[in-house]
Order: structure tokens, then C-alpha cells, then sequence
């Protein structure tokens, strides 16, 4: 897998996490005080996040950074 699946990989993951709660990307961005367009951007792929950014978001998301990492 290279980088760029990667990130696409984790910002699906993000993506279902959060419908699960019904969140939008708004919903999110407050919860984990960040801003909606990095979420986007995120969820898209965009950015190469860091592994505290993805431990936050897994925090508001009510999973562990080892659940948030589950990917295919």
C-alpha cells in the first residue's frame, strides 16, 4: 500500500466512524475542535495527518486510535 491509499483508506474510515454516530463533518470538526475544511480534507485524503490528530478524532469519536487504525 502506498501513501496515498493509505490516506484514503483512513479517511473512509473516518467517514463511517462518524455516521455511525450521525455526525456531519461539522459535527466533527466542533467535537474535536478543529476546523470543517480539515476534516474535509482529511476524510478526502488530502492531508498526512499525525498520529495525535488521529488519536483526537478517535477520542470524540468514541474509539480507540487501534479501531480508528482498522483498515482493509
Amino acid at each position: 500500500m502506498d501513501k496515498e491509499e493509505l490516506k484514503g483508506q483512513i479517511g473512509r474510515r473516518i467517514i463511517k466512524l462518524r455516521a455511525v454516530k450521525g455526525w456531519s463533518q461539522s459535527d466533527l470538526a466542533r467535537a474535536s475542535n478543529k476546523d470543517r475544511q480539515a476534516i474535509e480534507k482529511l476524510e478526502n485524503g488530502r492531508v498526512n495527518p499525525t498520529i495525535f490528530s488521529l488519536y483526537e478524532i478517535a477520542k470524540v469519536l468514541d474509539v480507540t486510535l487501534s479501531e480508528l487504525l482498522k483498515l482493509k
